[in-house]
């Protein structure tokens, strides 16, 4: 069980954690992050469960728009027309992570944790979840004005979630 952020985090979230690790072992495989409004806690509750070393590969934390250009190959003109918070960013963010890492499994999280911006929508999160088997998976979702550790937890939920479903685990 996640040592460090166990009493940070509800339990749920924890022991999915540790279960997607398992299942990522059993299978051989190795797993990156691309963060943006979690700022590095996916890496965190990854690295803070023991035994799962060699699963976790790296983690970036990719807050600012140039950021994900520089860490995670991003064009320019990408972040520009599409936004920080896009299906295309959040894409790209995991397909990022998955060329600059030895992992199989890249997922990623963009959103808006709130307060928005005046045109931004508060609690917008995109997600996306590319495999070394050419899958890309994409989720939005709308949290709404949950407080920034509401949308933080929600998302960290929604990537475990498919990262579950992708290693075809049962809920």
């Amino acid at each position: 069980m996640a040592e460090e952020l166990e009493a940070a985090l509800p339990d749920d979230v924890c022991d999915l954690a540790e279960r997607i690790l398992g299942a990522a072992k059993e299978a051989g495989w190795q797993l990156a992050t691309a963060e943006s409004c979690t700022g590095g806690l996916l890496a965190a509750l990854f690295t803070d469960v023991p035994g799962y070393s060699r699963v976790f590969d790296r983690g970036f934390v990719a807050y600012s728009d140039q950021a994900k250009c520089d860490l995670l190959g991003l064009a320019d003109d990408l972040v520009a027309n599409c936004g920080a918070v896009s299906r295309a960013v959040a894409e790209a963010m995991a397909a990022g992570a998955l060329d600059r890492s030895q992992a199989q499994l890249a997922i990623s999280i963009t959103g808006f944790a709130g307060p928005a911006g005046e045109d931004d929508e508060e609690g917008l999160v995109h997600l996306a979840l590319a495999g070394a088997d050419g899958s890309l998976t994409h989720r939005e979702e709308h949290f709404g004005p949950i407080g920034r550790d509401g949308v933080r937890i929600a998302a960290l939920r929604a990537a475990l979630d498919m990262l579950r479903e992708k290693l075809d685990l049962t809920a």
